[in-house]
């Protein structure tokens, strides 16, 4: 499996996901923040089961957050773009409690 990872999301409204193969720059508006994963909205397709790390900033505070997590789901097509779902593995107390004020701020699910 391959990692990518997802950098800065916050005020400056741009999540960049990187990987061996591929680069890939998101707006913030694409992604849901939740309690234990993110969703997002992309261009181009990501392999389910891969493993990926997340750097997220906080909107609120500017406190940041790195998560380990696996790729459950991603449906789509190239007309339309890819819905993919991401579940963190692994999570300190600490990061569940972070990504929960997330989840209940304007990034999150709602």
């Amino acid at each position: 499996m391959s990692a990518k990872q997802i950098r800065n999301l916050g005020a400056s409204g741009n999540v960049s996901v990187t990987g061996r193969e591929s680069a890939l720059e998101l707006s913030a508006e694409k992604v849901s923040v939740h309690k234990n994963g993110i969703e997002f909205r992309s261009p181009t397709p990501f392999r389910e089961w891969s493993e990926m790390t997340v750097a997220l900033q906080s909107p609120t505070d500017g406190s940041q957050l790195s998560c380990h997590g696996v790729v459950v789901a991603c449906a789509g097509n190239q007309h339309a773009g890819y819905n993919v779902s991401m579940l963190f593995t692994s999570l300190t107390p600490q990061a569940e409690r972070q990504l929960g004020a997330m989840a209940r701020s304007e990034f999150g699910a709602g």
